[in-house]
């Protein structure tokens, strides 16, 4: 299989465990980091039950062929699967926009691995408006010549970050979680997703000393449109409640500070999706993301982003609060984070001219 992944930082993941599969990959990135890439590969560097240190897997040790490419250069017919690796605000980039546009034209199926669904994703949701949450998205436009059923969600659950550091081609896994993604409209676009589930799972990584290990990070497939929703919940009550009024705190800090309010925060979530269609065994309990928080000692990207003086960040928090509106539902906590943000962003605009 070959696939076209736009954006080379936490794309570099999911290529780094196709590459270990045995399918090839294309990362689109910025010229600087492109011949980075194909000078050096990518190294990836995950955490591994049972073993102290972190395993570094390096691209030109994997089975498929890693290239990377700029925007420009790009045809995506010549692909199987493009997959959606970027901040949302990012696909309106000069390049990038029209890179979208091609992606459209293609009819390539498309999956996405950004907190931000797809506005084509959520048009696949029934009793949800999209056209009503044109706000929350940085250039709503680009998305229109989708067509929804050939665009899939994954929650974007691992978490990485690139060492400050190391060069571009390096990620590190600080939580060596999986991507647990919706099915396609068709059978057969489904099948590639399953192929890429079994393939990953089977596969194993051979370290210098002959050992052979299974690296975590897999992908794995589900019927229901709302398994990746589950997402919202965990950014929600973590993610965005980094945004302080006076800076940044950890999502430790956000989740574990006043557990009762992310708790009901968190609640309150999980319930909005049940009501658009979720099953309650879609969600993740508060309990296993609560645990898994205690080791998220950073700041989430968003609110890196804005008091780094963004002007624009991915908008998960307008696009609950949205859909809640929807149904005629509003959390007051939820509120305020939007505020917060919305306040930020405007400050940083204002101070950019």
């Amino acid at each position: 299989m070959n696939l076209l992944i736009l954006g080379a930082s936490y794309g570099s993941l999911l290529a780094t465990k196709c590459l270990l599969a045995g399918h090839d990959a294309t990362l689109v990135c910025t010229r600087g980091t492109a011949d980075t890439i194909n000078a050096h590969g990518t190294r990836v560097r995950l955490p591994v039950k049972g073993r102290d240190d972190l395993v570094e897997v390096a691209s030109g040790e994997l089975p498929g062929t890693l290239r990377a490419e700029v925007p420009e250069s790009v045809d995506p017919s010549a692909f199987d699967l493009v997959v959606l690796a970027m901040q949302e605000p990012q696909y309106g980039s000069d390049g990038v926009r029209e890179l979208l546009g091609r992606v459209a034209a293609a009819r390539v199926p498309t999956m996405a691995i950004m907190n931000m669904p797809p506005k084509p994703y959520l048009a696949r949701l029934p009793g949800v408006d999209a056209d009503a949450l044109d706000h929350c998205y940085a250039e709503p436009a680009s998305w229109a010549a989708f067509e929804p059923g050939l665009v899939t969600l994954a929650s974007p659950d691992p978490q990485a970050f690139r060492p400050p550091e190391e060069d571009k081609n390096v990620l590190q896994v600080s939580l060596p979680t999986n991507f647990k993604v919706a099915r396609f409209a068709d059978d057969a676009h489904t099948k590639l997703l399953v192929t890429l589930q079994d393939d990953i799972r089977a596969a194993r990584h051979t370290l210098p000393d002959g050992e052979s290990l299974e690296l975590p990070v897999h992908v794995r497939v589900f019927d229901s449109l709302y398994v990746p929703l589950a997402k919202w919940a965990m950014l929600i009550a973590g993610n965005y409640a980094c945004v302080g009024e006076d800076g940044p705190r950890s999502i430790r800090e956000a989740v574990h500070d006043d557990p009762a309010r992310s708790r009901e925060t968190y609640a309150w979530v999980c319930g909005l999706c049940e009501a658009l269609g979720a099953d309650a065994a879609d969600m993740v309990p508060f309990e296993k993301y609560a645990k898994a928080a205690e080791g998220l000692v950073k700041p989430s990207s968003a609110a890196r982003a804005l008091f780094g003086g963004a002007a624009r960040i991915e908008r998960v928090d307008a696009l609950v609060q949205g859909v809640a509106r929807q149904r005629d539902l509003h959390l007051d906590a939820l509120d305020r984070v939007v505020e917060r943000v919305d306040a930020r962003l405007a400050q940083n605009r204002a101070e950019a001219g």
